[in-house]
């Protein structure tokens, strides 16, 4: 029998009433603030040429790791829902095993997102089941076809301010500078500098990227010193076309401070497939530490997403590719890795360092600290497994009493699936609404100051954060 979807305007606001009173006028001071997103990977390709969407499946399927992963976890074979390098599933029997599966979303943050979705910009009324995958599959399908629901026209519907993208060092950002000049399009997609595959000699094709990184931007030079200096053309490159950011998704934090001739000699061991995993170590954190460098001389913010171990499980790898839903966390070291970054660059004017984490034991025992002492330091928020409600109040809880409010970056979606972001950025501010309401409540703030604190956390500090 189907159900209507429940979708409570209280929705992760406090169980007690008058703490919800207080969250709900916080929430309402913020509700409509444009939505701020420096950090995500949608393509901006697909805005410049309002691309229309693809069928249910595979936009709110097949692409989305956090889904799959856990219908995958239940016993149901990756390829019925992902294409594989030799097959591709039928759709509408993705969408089947996706409804078969809803109940394990219970409580689950993409359970969230996608009940939010359905209702606010699907306009689903049903909630989805086995018994009503087709009906739900074909309203969907209804709605993507209309000619309104096109990414330029939902860029606007959804409020959106500022979308930044993941780019390619030599990524020509032709869609960028295209959507900068087109005056008919009213907002802002910046690329962001993602070097990770320049930078990692354990990255698929490394030499041959830095072939091609050397050959379009060393200036004729050859060696470390073409490579540093293909490196830095090619982030000025995205400066001049309005990239506020660069984000680096490596292993671990850690970095060390080379001088050039060893640096040198560690770049030519990894292009002749000499290195040992202690250079690769070692030549990783270098170029770490030479992009903490490089943003402070051209203002571009670093970003640091680590702790992740990429494609776990090999066989999936091999047949599905990355971004496949078994990339899992493991724990990270922040203070003794970024201590020589922080030793040169820590208190140094307009350098912006935004650090996240999938660990959480790192909250309060490492994050908060240095976000309290250094002013170029700055608290990502809670990404990956830890986007969730739960997770989002224990990180407020566990840096505010060190770091304040203050050393915040505002919330990051951190999102390829682009009619997800609104969703997300709701449950970010309904989350923020909540704890500011406790704190009230609780006689540690004024009502007043916390209404300040939300307009803070939404919307100033990421433009403060990053240089928007």
């Amino acid at each position: 029998m189907s159900q209507p979807i429940a979708i409570s305007p209280d929705r992760l606001l406090p169980a007690d009433p008058g703490t919800r009173r207080i969250a709900r006028d916080l929430l309402q001071r913020v509700q409509d603030l444009p939505i701020i997103s420096p950090h995500g990977h949608v393509d901006a390709a697909v805005i410049e040429h309002n691309t229309p969407f693809p069928d249910p499946a595979a936009l709110l399927v097949s692409p989305d790791h956090y889904v799959t992963r856990l219908i995958h976890s239940s016993g149901v074979p990756m390829d019925r829902m992902r294409a594989s390098k030799v097959a591709e599933p039928d759709s509408r029997d993705v969408w089947h095993q996706f409804c078969k599966a809803w109940p394990l979303f219970d409580g689950t943050a993409s359970g969230y997102w996608l009940r939010t979705q359905f209702s606010s910009v699907f306009g689903l009324e049903t909630e989805i089941s086995a018994e009503t995958a087709d009906a739900s599959y074909d309203a969907i399908s209804a709605k993507l076809a209309e000619p309104g629901f096109r990414p330029r026209q939902l860029f606007k519907d959804f409020n959106i301010d500022v979308l930044a993208t993941t780019d390619d060092p030599l990524d020509t950002l032709a869609s960028h500078e295209a959507l900068a000049q087109d005056a008919t399009f009213h907002g802002r997609v910046l690329p962001t500098f993602r070097p990770d595959a320049y930078l990692n000699i354990d990255s698929k094709d490394w030499s041959e990227n830095v072939d091609r990184l050397i050959a379009t931007a060393g200036d004729g030079g050859t060696g470390y010193g073409a490579y540093i200096t293909a490196l830095e053309n090619r982030r000025r490159y995205f400066v001049e076309r309005g990239a506020v950011s660069a984000d680096h998704g490596v292993r671990t934090p850690a970095t060390l401070k080379l001088d050039a001739a060893d640096a040198a000699r560690l770049f030519e061991r990894a292009r002749s497939g000499q290195a040992t995993a202690q250079d690769r170590n070692d030549f990783e954190a270098h170029m770490l530490y030479q992009m903490a460098r490089m943003s402070v001389e051209d203002g571009l913010v670093m970003t640091i997403h680590p702790g992740s171990y990429r494609n776990h499980h090999e066989p999936t790898f091999n047949t599905f590719g990355a971004d496949t839903g078994h990339d899992i966390p493991f724990a990270v070291n922040y203070t003794e890795a970024l201590r020589p970054v922080l030793q040169d660059f820590g208190t140094i004017n307009d350098f912006h360092l935004v650090l996240f984490t999938m660990d959480e034991t790192v909250f309060s025992r490492e994050l908060a600290p240095l976000a309290g002492f250094y002013p170029s330091v700055y608290l990502g928020a809670p990404w990956w497994f830890l986007d969730a409600p739960d997770a989002m109040l224990r990180f407020r809880s566990a840096v505010t009493e060190t770091a304040g409010f203050s050393r915040s970056s505002g919330f990051i979606d951190d999102t390829r699936a682009f009619c997800s972001i609104p969703a997300r950025h709701d449950a970010s501010r309904r989350i923020e609404s909540a704890f500011l309401a406790r704190l009230v409540a609780e006689h540690r703030i004024s009502e007043e100051r916390a209404h300040e604190l939300i307009v803070d956390l939404v919307d100033d500090s990421p433009r403060r954060v990053f240089k928007l």
